[in-house]
């Protein structure tokens, strides 16, 4: 079979292996959390749901602010602010907390509000540099310019 003119759909090559001339992008929700903006991949992402209060558990960290139970299932909530060392959250009505699933586990993660959802090529992503910083570099991906004053940043999987 020949290839397709189609950049969209992958063509078959005539050794019978599959060739993408695509390159692979990645959609990405964004949210902010202050004065800035991250993201967090649309395949992870299982529903956005405005902040209700959660049921607080001893002995944890400050940054988790409890549980919810989503339709029977129990769900942990993180503050991302807190998590990524930028104080505790005074969480409102106004803000939005973003259900992942990170691994096998679903996690809700508290954010201040959600912006949009971008398509990014992987080639567009940039390690993060190494500096001093507040967000310890074990939670971000890599960082895209998005605007010519500012970046996105994507969210590891292991918050």
């Amino acid at each position: 079979m020949a290839p397709t003119d189609n950049n969209l759909m992958p063509s078959v090559h005539e050794n019978g292996e599959l060739q993408s001339s695509a390159e692979e992008v990645n959609q990405y929700i964004t949210f902010t959390i202050g004065e800035e903006e991250y993201g967090v991949d649309i395949m992870a992402v299982r529903e956005i749901k405005a902040w209700t209060e959660t049921t607080h558990l001893p002995n944890t960290p400050e940054f988790m602010r409890g549980v919810l139970n989503l339709r029977g299932l129990i769900v942990p909530i993180f503050d991302l602010r807190c998590r990524f060392g930028m104080g505790l959250t005074e969480a409102t009505k106004m803000h939005v907390v973003v259900i992942v699933q990170v691994e096998n586990r679903m996690v809700g993660i508290l954010v201040d509000t959600v912006s949009d959802i971008i398509s990014i090529s992987k080639n567009e992503v940039q390690d993060v540099p190494k500096m001093d910083r507040n967000i310890d570099d074990e939670y971000l991906s890599g960082l895209v310019t998005v605007t010519p004053h500012g970046c996105f940043v994507g969210c590891r999987s292991s918050l």
